[in-house]
């Protein structure tokens, strides 16, 4: 009988700034990288130490224009594996996250997917907010970059990968996969951490994403979007 072989992963890690917590983060991905999987960073330009702590612990390091779109982009064209996982510095994927990944894509034949999301914090809007990113997500076929987005490579390259906006990018990319067939939904959370909640305000923070989204949908530009979110609109 022939022997399965294991899908393989490219796990593309955006990076700016990161230089704190990258170490943490990648610890967490050395199992993965043991089993055959690739760690590619793609480095936005970071002023501290990040590519300095993380080169020895990816597959690929490289450098690129500010713009988590632009540098997953970049980190998709230099991957190797059948399977892109998309997945932010400070979200942290569950044990055997690679099994979860090939038993999803063993049912249905679906070309794509995301985890549950879980936070790292432990007051008690953060289990709300989770559980309506969630179900949001199931009922709308939509997900965003903290769910840890996953999706076979040549179906990627078909709908023509990430487009260089520099807000939203993981909705328009989710919006045109939908068109492909509707994700796989991975009960088993990632972790993504609550710091930006807490330091701006959750409630604020909830607001401030709705009202993103709202635009979004109704066509207002990412750029801006973008300025706005950052507080940087000249207006």
């Amino acid at each position: 009988m022939r022997e399965r072989v294991p899908v393989k992963l490219s796990i593309i890690v955006p990076t700016l700034n990161e230089a704190k917590g990258i170490q943490p983060f990648l610890m967490t991905l050395q199992p993965l990288r043991s089993k055959g999987h690739e760690v590619i960073l793609v480095d936005g330009g970071s002023q501290d130490k990040t590519t300095d702590y993380a080169r020895t612990m990816v597959d690929c390091l490289v450098s690129c224009a500010t713009g988590r779109a632009r540098q997953m982009q970049y980190g998709a064209e230099l991957a190797t594996g059948e399977v892109l996982l998309f997945l932010h510095a400070d979200t942290l994927l569950p044990d055997q996250a690679d099994e979860f990944i090939e038993q999803a894509f063993g049912k249905g034949g679906r070309c794509w997917g995301r985890f549950d999301v879980s936070f790292s914090g432990s007051h008690w809007l953060f289990y709300c907010i989770a559980y309506m990113m969630n179900k949001r997500s199931r009922i709308t076929g939509i997900a965003t970059g903290d769910q840890a987005i996953f999706v076979k490579r040549d179906h990627f390259e078909a709908i023509g990968g990430f487009l260089a906006i520099p807000l939203m990018e993981d909705i328009d990319l989710c919006s045109r996969l939908r068109q492909q067939g509707k994700p796989v939904c991975i009960p088993v959370p990632v972790i993504t951490s609550s710091r930006r909640w807490e330091q701006n305000g959750i409630f604020r923070t909830i607001l401030l994403m709705w009202w993103i989204r709202c635009c979004f949908y109704f066509g207002t530009a990412p750029e801006k979007l973008w300025r706005k979110y950052y507080m940087r609109d000249s207006n």
